[in-house]
């Protein structure tokens, strides 16, 4: 395995706690489905739920929630309530998030220039499988 690359493989973490479980944990976390659309409106600007509500399309607000929670408590947003009738509450990313920023806006950028061929792959391997699933299932 070349040098500062982190091996992913082998027994589960129960089997073998360490770095390689954390970094899997940190990795499904920052590569979640709705944790990329999160983290790049929060580092552009401190962003409040509503925003990101409208923002991230299709996400819940029990999703939402739950994303924010776990973003915050991985320390990369910073969640500040502020003293106002009613609560204002604003998500900002932390130097950590912000790191990343560059690389997830690429792989954004990567999804919706391929989004086309990845559909018009999907729907050829479909075709090709057609039957295989009926006759295993």
């Amino acid at each position: 395995m070349p040098d500062g690359s982190a091996d992913l493989t082998g027994p589960a973490c129960t089997d073998r706690p360490g770095p390689a479980c954390t970094v899997r944990e940190v990795l499904d976390r920052v590569g979640g489905k709705w944790s990329i659309g999160i983290l790049i409106a929060a580092a552009q600007r401190p962003v409040r739920f509503t925003e990101l509500e409208r923002c991230v399309e299709g996400i819940s607000r029990r999703m939402l929630t739950l994303t924010l929670r776990n973003l915050e408590r991985d320390g990369l947003l910073r969640r500040t309530v502020h003293p106002t009738v009613p609560h204002r509450v604003d998500y900002v990313a932390t130097p950590i998030a912000l790191e990343l920023y560059e690389s997830l806006v690429a792989i954004t950028a990567w999804a919706q220039r391929h989004r086309a061929e990845i559909t018009a792959a999907r729907a050829a391997y479909d075709r090709a499988h057609e039957g295989v699933a009926n006759a295993t299932g």
